[in-house]
């Protein structure tokens, strides 16, 4: 009884097999088949290789959530040369909440503005790969990519003549709106906000042309390029005003190199000649007016999961052998309609055979009764 339970269940097995297999003997190879495989092998192999390039690739995607941190302070990274000297100008941030903060984590170094060879350079790159940024936005993602953790690169190195100042290091702010700002002279504490010693320097020394070699906000990340790095911009005048209204987007940045907590800006700039007879009124000097978005990005950095992969893999290689196939079935068909070889198989009709014949034996008889 168990051997028949056995056969029973055998043959029940076989006859659900979707895959019979074809004896040898009923299979034809032809040429034409074989020219079909190996072009429909190489196409398998190609689109293959480039599936694996597929998955090895990642891309950035962006989500967006509100900020509920609002306790934690925002870290100011600068760096920028002014093309005054060190004590006849001062740098520091006064918040909406009437806050000033001192510029104790800024280094004032004497430096020569005119930039040496290799910095002009770094500078024209810098500025070249903004102008593609504005057009191919798409390249801040490779940026997000690219980032790692560390301190960033230094600067090519300078000439030794010191006509400038480079205000560089940076400064942890309350998280509101404020404004940093470079001006004639130091700031001194006052009761009802904060000045400036301007009075013991001439109108002649003032020249607030500068350079913006570096500006971010947040954890400063090598590989990610800011929207005023390299930014170069000359005074006409000697009373000028540079102003830059700066819109703070906090980023969580996670991708395969670093996790950080950093954040991106946009940025609208303008620049205009204080003239208090015109009046233009305001003051001499480089203002950073900021403000942080109640939104936050989260950068992610995504891969292609294994089984999508196989998947796919699996998708080209039986699509492709099943189009080849039809593809190679429909042109033999058109073939033989064409040149006159088609045959009906087992639908042939065999009295057009017989009466062939029988025409074919009359003949001689004919010829014997003449």
């Amino acid at each position: 009884m168990r051997r028949l339970n056995k056969k029973k269940a055998l043959t029940l097995v076989k006859e659900l097999d979707a895959f019979p297999k074809v004896p040898d003997s009923y299979v034809e190879a032809t040429a034409s088949g074989g020219t079909v495989s190996v072009l429909a092998f190489s196409v398998m192999a190609v689109l293959a290789f480039l599936e694996f390039f597929v998955y090895r690739n990642t891309w950035v995607s962006y989500e967006y959530e509100v900020d509920k941190d609002f306790s934690s302070k925002l870290k100011i990274n600068v760096d920028i040369t002014v093309a005054m000297r060190c004590q006849y100008i001062g740098a520091d941030v006064l918040d909406l909440a009437e806050t000033m903060v001192s510029s104790d984590g800024l280094t004032y170094e004497p430096v020569n503005f005119e930039p040496s060879p290799q910095q002009r350079i770094w500078h024209m790159t810098l500025q070249h790969i903004q102008e593609r940024l504005r057009v191919e936005h798409s390249l801040q993602d490779v940026f997000f990519k690219s980032a790692i953790k560390g301190d960033l690169p230094p600067l090519p190195e300078r000439s030794s003549s010191l006509n400038a100042c480079r205000i560089h290091g940076h400064l942890y702010v309350n998280k509101v709106a404020g404004n940093f700002h470079i001006t004639v002279g130091k700031s001194i504490p006052h009761p009802r906000g904060h000045a400036h010693l301007a009075a013991l320097v001439s109108h002649d020394a003032y020249n607030f042309s500068h350079r913006i070699d570096h500006l971010s906000f947040g954890e400063a990340l090598p590989g990610i390029i800011s929207p005023l790095d390299g930014t170069e911009k000359i005074a006409p005048d000697s009373n000028h005003m540079f102003q830059y209204f700066i819109t703070i987007v906090p980023t969580k940045l996670n991708t395969y190199k670093v996790s950080a907590d950093t954040h991106q800006y946009s940025v609208t700039e303008r620049e205009r000649v204080i003239n208090h007879a015109a009046g233009s009124h305001g003051v001499s000097g480089i203002f950073m007016k900021y403000d942080i978005s109640s939104l936050m990005v989260k950068v992610t950095e995504q891969h292609m999961p294994l089984w999508q992969f196989l998947v796919r893999l699996c998708g080209i290689i039986g699509g492709i052998f099943s189009t080849t196939g039809m593809l190679h079935g429909m042109v033999g068909f058109l073939v033989d309609v064409i040149c006159c070889r088609f045959q009906m198989g087992i639908y042939r009709n065999l009295k057009v055979k017989n009466s062939c014949a029988g025409v074919q034996s009359l003949k001689p008889l004919k010829n014997s009764i003449k």
